[in-house]
């Protein structure tokens, strides 16, 4: 003769908890970033539909995560230190150096891939919309003849298209590496500035990408962010050859007066 089971009670979720797992989700897909104030009490209470004790208590356990911090009459923020893992003094140390450029550039042909790729296969139209205006502001960024504001419009449409590939490791990846990628940027735009005839080149790669992932073609779009950066990785190069011999031809002369 069989026994039969005994059913246990299936345990619910403890509300605070879900609470803080639908906030924590929102960190990571970004859209709470680090720094940023949250809504006051009263609006997160009627956002989530839940009471005020409920929500504060979610929030008390974020806090002991170090997810965000409290300011004395100032509301409570999103921690600025949650990628502060990855802000190392290394990262300085590579701004400054030009081999590192060249890597640098080849970690974004992998990562801009890959987040091209995804973007194009999952994005929303919200997220194609963000990534257009994104686009446009890199334009009127260019108007100002101000290298690092164009160099911090080009990394934000970036951040855009990692937002629309819906990986939160991507995206918080770009996020902790946002001061080394932008100064990787602005480095390369001060260099092609001596080849202006390039970056009318280089925008028309940028829309192409853009537009293949706003069409939702994922192959096409990785394949134009692959061939973005090649083109500005081949005229860096050559640049930097050139300039390598300019430099012995200046050695050489120098020599010859004496």
């Amino acid at each position: 003769m069989s026994i039969p089971s005994i059913k246990k009670p299936v345990k619910q979720a403890k509300l605070s908890d879900v609470i803080q797992s639908q906030l924590e989700t929102m960190i990571l897909e970004g859209s709470l970033k680090p720094g940023q104030k949250l809504p006051s009490e009263r609006e997160l209470a009627k956002q989530f539909d839940v009471s005020r004790p409920s929500l504060r208590e979610a929030i008390q356990k974020l806090e002991a995560k170090n997810l965000v911090t409290r300011r004395q009459g100032g509301g409570t923020y999103v921690s600025d230190q949650i990628l502060g893992g990855l802000s190392d003094p290394l990262f300085a140390l590579m701004s400054g150096n030009n081999e590192s450029q060249f890597d640098l550039l080849e970690f974004r042909h992998g990562i801009e891939g890959m987040s091209a790729y995804y973007a194009a296969m999952r994005g929303t139209q919200a997220d194609f919309d963000e990534i257009q205006r994104k686009h446009d502001n890199i334009g009127s960024a260019q108007l100002e003849d101000n290298y690092r504001l164009e160099a911090e419009a080009v990394f934000e449409f970036y951040l855009a298209i990692c937002a629309a590939s819906h990986n939160g490791v991507i995206l918080q990846l770009a996020n902790s590496m946002a001061a080394l990628l932008i100064d990787n940027i602005e480095q390369n735009l001060t260099i092609l500035a001596k080849r202006p005839d390039v970056f009318s080149q280089i925008s028309d790669y940028r829309t192409r990408l853009m537009s293949a992932i706003v069409s939702g073609k994922p192959q096409i779009a990785w394949g134009a962010s692959h061939r973005h950066l090649a083109f500005i990785e081949e005229v860096l190069l050559k640049m930097s050859q050139e300039n390598s011999r300019m430099e012995r031809s200046m050695r050489r002369m120098k020599r010859t007066e004496f």
